[in-house]
C-alpha cells in the first residue's frame, strides 16, 4: 500500500455510525498437506519433502505478529471477543507455536473475559495428546474437519486422513475440550441417504456440541470445477439428505441456529456468529480477509496471498494487498447475505447500526420477500420463513442493490 493508514483515516468517509460492532480475530495459517479438489480457500500444500519446519514455523509467527502490529491502529482501545486459528491447517503447527501465537496476540490485544479461541485441525495431521496440547495453550473450542467417516467418500473428494484417523482424532477432541466442532459433507460423490445416515449416527455418537454441515459444491477455480466427479447425487436426493439432517441433528438435541450450523445450548460459534451479524474483524495472515469499521466507513481488507511473498511484503510495512471501502450502495446486500443465514434472523434496529444506513434502504426488499413467503417479521425482527431458509439465495438476491 502506497498510504499509510494513519493518513488514508483522515480522508472523509461515507458512513456515519453510532457505535462500532464487536471485534474479532482471524488469523491464517495456510499450510495443508494436500489441496483437497474442493477446497476454494488459501491453502498451499507443504512441498519438497520438508514439510511445515520448525523454521518456517517461526518465520511465519513472526510475520504475523509483525502484521498484527502494523494494524493495531486500526483497532485502538477495542476488545477482542473471538479468535479463530484457521487455514490450510492450522494443526500442523506444533501446540509450542500455537502457544507463542496466542501469547504474542495477548501482549498486544486487549481480550474480553472468557474470549473464544478456535482452532482448525485435521484427522490427517492428528498425534495422541496434540490436541490436549492447544487446550494447554490456550485454545478453548477445536473445529476437526472430517468430512466422513466412510473411507471410499474420503477418498472420492481427496481428503489425506481415513475413517479410523476421523475417529481417534473426534474421540482425541472430546476428552480435551468442553466445546468442539465436526465438519461433515454431504452430498458425496456415489453417497446414498443410508451411507449419509450412518455418517451421522458416527458423529452423534461422539455427542459432538457443535456440527457444521455442508453441501459439496463445485467452486470455481477448483479442481473439482474443471474435472466434477462422477456420481453426484441429484438436487431431489441433496434435499433429502438435508431434511435428514435436520431431523436426526434436532432429535439428538442439536439446534440449527444457522444454514450449516448446529449447536447444543451454549455452545454457537461466537466468531461465526460475529461474522453473520455483520460485526468486524481484523484478519491477519496469508490471504485473510478482513472487515473494520470506523465511524465513517466500513473497511475490507485482504492480504497476500502466496506465503512467502506475505512474509516478505509484512517485513516491507506492505501486509494489506487490497483495500477498498464499503459503499453505501452495497451495504444493505452486504448486511442481508450474512445475516439472513441466521435461522432467528436480525433485528432491524441492528441493520442501521452495523451500516449506518436508514431501515428505509431495505423496506422495498423487505415487503417483498414477506409478499413471496421467504420472510416475516415479527416487532423488530425479521426472519427467514422455512421456505426462505430453503431457498435462501432467492431471499438474498432480492436485497441485491440495483444495477
Amino acid at each position: 500500500m502506497a498510504d499509510s493508514a494513519p493518513i488514508r483515516l483522515l480522508r472523509p468517509g461515507a458512513v456515519a455510525l453510532q457505535a462500532l460492532p464487536p471485534l474479532s480475530l482471524y488469523v491464517h495459517m495456510p499450510w495443508c498437506l494436500r489441496k483437497c479438489p474442493y477446497c476454494d480457500f488459501n491453502s498451499h500444500e507443504v512441498r519438497d519433502g520438508a514439510g511445515l519446519t520448525p523454521a518456517l514455523q517461526r518465520e511465519y509467527l513472526d510475520a504475523l505478529v509483525t502484521d498484527l502490529e502494523s494494524a493495531l491502529p486500526q483497532i485502538w482501545g477495542r476488545r477482542v471477543h473471538s479468535i479463530f486459528i484457521g487455514g490450510g491447517t492450522p494443526s500442523l503447527f506444533e501446540p509450542e507455536a500455537i502457544d507463542r501465537l496466542l501469547a504474542d496476540i495477548r501482549a498486544r490485544l486487549p481480550m474480553e473475559p472468557g474470549c473464544e479461541i478456535t482452532l482448525e485441525a485435521n484427522p490427517g495431521t492428528f498425534e495422541k495428546d496434540r490436541f490436549r496440547g492447544y487446550r494447554t495453550a490456550g485454545v478453548t473450542r477445536l473445529s476437526v474437519g472430517v468430512q466422513s467417516f466412510n473411507d471410499a467418500m474420503l477418498r472420492a473428494v481427496g481428503r489425506v486422513h481415513d475413517a479410523e484417523q476421523a475417529r481417534a482424532a473426534v474421540a482425541e477432541a472430546a476428552s480435551a475440550f468442553d466445546t468442539f466442532n465436526i465438519d461433515l459433507m454431504y452430498a458425496l460423490p456415489g453417497q446414498s441417504l443410508e451411507m449419509l445416515a450412518r455418517d451421522l449416527d458416527e458423529a452423534l455418537s461422539f455427542a459432538p456440541p457443535h456440527l457444521s454441515i455442508y453441501h459439496l459444491t463445485m467452486e470455481p477455480n477448483t479442481f473439482f470445477a474443471t474435472r466434477p466427479p462422477e456420481g453426484l447425487p441429484d438436487d431431489d436426493l441433496a434435499s433429502d439428505m438435508l431434511d435428514l439432517l435436520a431431523q436426526r441433528t434436532a432429535e439428538a438435541g442439536l439446534q440449527r441456529y444457522e444454514v450449516s450450523a448446529f449447536a447444543r445450548p451454549g455452545h454457537r460459534c461466537v466468531h461465526n456468529l460475529n461474522y453473520w451479524e455483520f460485526g468486524d474483524y481484523l484478519g491477519i495472515g496469508a490471504g485473510a480477509h478482513g472487515k473494520i469499521s470506523f465511524p465513517d466507513r466500513i473497511l475490507r481488507q485482504q492480504r497476500w496471498r502466496e506465503p512467502v511473498t506475505y512474509m516478505a511484503k509484512v517485513r516491507e510495512g506492505q501486509a494489506v494487498s487490497n483495500e477498498q471501502a464499503v459503499t453505501p450502495k452495497e451495504l444493505p446486500f452486504e448486511f442481508v447475505l450474512n445475516a439472513l443465514r441466521l435461522k432467528e434472523g436480525f433485528e432491524l434496529t441492528r441493520f442501521s447500526e452495523r451500516t449506518g444506513q436508514p431501515l428505509q434502504s431495505i423496506q422495498r426488499a423487505l415487503a417483498e420477500a414477506e409478499r413471496r413467503g421467504l420472510l416475516e417479521r415479527e416487532g423488530d425482527i425479521a426472519r427467514p420463513t422455512a421456505r426462505g431458509f430453503d431457498f435462501l439465495s432467492d431471499l438474498q438476491a432480492l436485497f441485491l442493490p440495483p444495477g
